[in-house]
């Protein structure tokens, strides 16, 4: 299966690519490698905000980090002209999770990006070298920002 094909086995339907917040750009291709900025969570199209260990639980963060996923494939699907069979590779997810300084399971929060990307592009292509740290606070309060960096033919 292509993983447009997974995506609507999944019932996802990608977003268009979301207005920068800031003066960035959404992604950046040089050569084979495509950055994509940081995704925050949203909810009903505004900031998803809260806390892991205050005002959120891991599970809450984990659909959270999902959330994240569908928005990032979203980008990358611009990036690569809507044809996501061209991503080689997963090769990076760097997750934020704003947390309190006793939240130990950023790694679990994460897991809802990670596992939706797996999902979607397969366990080779879909695996991914990743980071999950805590963090103070993110833009605008929200509770995870998740950004990502693959390779495309």
């Amino acid at each position: 299966m292509t993983p447009q094909q997974r995506l609507q086995a999944l019932g996802i339907v990608l977003p268009p690519v979301s207005v920068p917040a800031a003066a960035y750009v959404p992604y950046v291709q040089t050569g084979s490698l495509v950055f994509v900025s940081g995704h925050i969570a949203k909810q009903g199209g505004k900031a998803w905000v809260g806390q892991l260990g205050l005002t959120m639980n891991t599970a809450e963060g984990l659909g959270a980090a999902r959330a994240i996923a569908i928005d990032l494939m979203g980008t990358l699907n611009a990036a690569v002209g809507g044809d996501l069979s061209r991503v080689k590779r997963i090769v990076k997810v760097l997750s934020l999770v704003n947390s309190t300084p006793t939240f130990t399971e950023h790694h679990l929060v994460t897991n809802g990006c990670s596992e939706l990307l797996r999902e979607v592009f397969g366990p080779e292509v879909g695996a991914h070298a990743r980071s999950a740290f805590g963090v103070a606070q993110l833009p605008m309060g929200a509770c995870v920002e998740i950004e990502l960096i693959a390779e495309v033919a």
